[in-house]
């Protein structure tokens, strides 16, 4: 979650027209399973922005002034002066064509598709201003991963597969004019601390994804529900020239992971993907991702942060002598 921004996906409805009224997002399987949990979710994100009920598309989606943006871009540089202090190359995240689309339901165009290729001709021109102001582009793509339990919680997975397809593809069109490297992919399966039990597995998504036009793939595989899914790289390797961005620190508990298992995790990564320059040590995800939602305390964000800090420090040691 940005500073200047209520939250991850649902910024866009600000700065973009078209958008209006409430969406009526439909509950995870696994959250309605588990109405207890839901109870106690509801009372956490009291007063909290908007998720289920974010605007919807009403009319045309146009992005006409660039204002905002320009204006998070410009205070996010005065942070980084130079990037001359111990940042070696800041990144800046957006929302993606898809978890706009399935988070800010169409009311207007009538057709999935219809409505993600409008939000890729528009978006691509806040992706383009932020690799222009210098900064690596980070696409949230939750969509491609999270949705199989919501949006499309009740299609065959070769539908839901198709429209993983459809949203990369739509990625492509956006970012056409963005050199690879300079784009990043983030996915998740949500980033709350609930059961995940009907999460999709990332092997059937790995194809598809290298479909992207990115130079970087980020995946949360500190959860304890994903830690196995590194496996999937070797039956589907990464594509050469591909970054690897292996979630190492979860960002829905409050418990700190030791440097020692941090370290197991980076080389884990690095032994799967079989190059220890394509590998950098992340977090899962957001540790805000809406205003007023955090999951984490503010003090042991800082402390888990340390922790990744640290385990990186033992896994370069290992890895490099």
């Amino acid at each position: 979650g940005e500073q200047p921004r209520v939250g991850f996906s649902t910024y866009p409805a600000r700065r973009m027209r078209g958008f209006g009224g409430a969406s009526k997002r439909r509950m995870s399987r696994d959250m309605a399973e588990h109405p207890d949990y839901m109870a106690r979710l509801a009372r956490q994100r009291s007063g909290a922005a908007r998720i289920n009920d974010a605007p919807q598309a009403v009319a045309e989606v146009a992005y006409t002034d660039l204002g905002e943006a320009t204006t998070e871009c410009e205070l996010f540089q005065r942070a980084t002066p130079g990037q001359g202090q111990g940042f070696a190359e800041p990144f800046m995240t957006a929302a993606s064509p898809g978890v706009i689309a399935t988070i800010m339901l169409d009311a207007y165009y009538g057709s999935h598709e219809r409505y993600i290729r409008a939000l890729a001709r528009e978006m691509r021109k806040e992706y383009e201003l932020i690799v222009a102001r210098g900064f690596v582009l980070q696409l949230d793509c939750p969509d491609l991963a999270m949705e199989r339990v919501r949006f499309f919680q009740d299609e065959p997975l070769d539908r839901f597969l198709d429209a993983v397809a459809l949203h990369i593809d739509a990625i492509n069109e956006a970012v056409a004019a963005i050199p690879r490297d300079r784009v990043r992919l983030h996915l998740c399966w949500g980033n709350y601390d609930g059961p995940h039990t009907h999460d999709v597995a990332l092997e059937p998504l790995l194809p598809i994804l290298y479909r992207a036009r990115v130079g970087a793939l980020s995946l949360p595989l500190a959860s304890p529900r994903h830690q196995h899914e590194l496996k999937a790289f070797r039956r589907h390797p990464l594509p050469d020239g591909v970054l690897f961005l292996p979630g190492v620190i979860d960002s829905t508990t409050n418990v700190v992971e030791h440097p020692e298992v941090v370290a197991d995790r980076i080389t884990a990564a690095v032994e799967t993907v079989g190059d220890r320059t394509r590998v950098l040590a992340s977090v899962d995800c957001g540790f805000g991702t809406f205003a007023g939602s955090q999951l984490v305390e503010e003090s042991i964000v800082w402390t888990k942060l340390r922790a990744l800090r640290d385990g990186a420090d033992l896994a370069t040691k290992r890895l490099w002598g």
